[in-house]
């Protein structure tokens, strides 16, 4: 059965508060118990403590799967990339390397590149992905666009990402602010924004302010 057809992932970076729930609740699901397909990044951890949740985005063309030379790798038919198939994959971690959002990951006990499966055993019947069921802070979300429309009129959901030359759609949604002005996230042109904190020159009076308040 696939998934009902309103029903849509999204992320909302700015909401993550860190709390780790969906990494514990993924810790839960049936088809990989034990294990999380979920991780919290820190954007610049060196000057915030803000994090983003990473999950598989279900590439409308996977890289993952069109560089494995076993095709252990499935879209199904309703968008959902799935981990790949134990008794075709060789480990070889192509797919690891070449996923532009670095999601795969290769379990060496079982010689499987496993992933988010956006819960399909959940999804496929109607049921929120575990991660979105226990996010408090609804920075993973999962419902129907007039839902997250009518909730987040300050945001809205893009699904197009640029790496350099490459151009991904994904199945999963991310909420940018509503004013921003295209209709694709650019992360490579992210990579040379200024960092989220303070200037290496603010940090620096700080710790001098500090230094001499302690000498005096």
């Amino acid at each position: 059965m696939p998934v009902p057809e309103r029903n849509e992932f999204f992320i909302d970076p700015n909401r993550c508060i860190g709390c780790n729930a969906c990494v514990s609740a993924c810790m839960e699901c049936d088809t990989h118990r034990g294990y999380s397909m979920i991780q919290l990044d820190f954007i610049d951890r060196a000057r915030s403590p803000q994090t983003v949740p990473v999950v598989c985005m279900h590439c409308d063309s996977p890289t993952c799967a069109e560089v494995c030379p076993a095709d252990a790798i499935k879209r199904t038919g309703d968008g959902v990339v799935q981990t790949a198939s134990k008794p075709r994959c060789i480990a070889c971690n192509n797919c690891v390397l070449a996923c532009p959002f670095g999601i795969p990951k290769m379990h060496s006990e079982a010689n499987l590149m496993m992933k988010c499966d956006m819960c399909y055993d959940r999804t496929s019947v109607g049921k929120k992905p575990m991660c979105a069921s226990v996010c408090p802070s609804g920075a993973l979300w999962f419902g129907t666009m007039e839902e997250i429309r009518r909730l987040r009129p300050r945001s809205r959901p893009v699904r197009t990402f640029r790496f350099g030359n490459q151009t991904i759609t994904t199945k999963v949604w991310m909420m940018v602010p509503v004013d921003a002005p295209v209709d694709r996230v650019d992360v490579t042109d992210a990579m040379h924004e200024p960092t989220v904190g303070r200037s290496d020159a603010a940090a620096d009076a700080l710790l001098s302010g500090l230094w001499t308040a302690e000498g005096a």
